[in-house]
């Protein structure tokens, strides 16, 4: 199932990615830092949504309180929520 996410507090303006019976596909950014978050994503494609939230929730950037990966925490986190079927 396809889900899209509006970060808050980062540079990146969208988020969006696939989730398979709870494994992240085909995530990608808009906006933020490109090459960054397109390493990001080259390295969550095919993990589970739970271990990518315990690795990267929480991260800090630049004292803001969030980060991209942070926001791609909770977007999986809500995605979990709204669909607990795809566990």
């Amino acid at each position: 199932m396809r889900f899209q996410y509006t970060p808050s507090g980062v540079c990146s303006r969208s988020v969006t990615f696939d989730l398979e019976d709870g494994i992240v596909k085909n995530a990608s950014f808009e906006g933020g830092c490109n090459g960054n978050l397109k390493g990001i994503c080259a390295l969550i494609e095919g993990q589970p949504a739970k271990d990518v939230i315990a690795r990267v929730k929480g991260i800090n950037c630049a004292g803001k309180g969030t980060s991209c990966p942070d926001q791609l925490a909770r977007a999986l986190e809500e995605a979990l929520v709204k669909e607990p079927s795809l566990v």
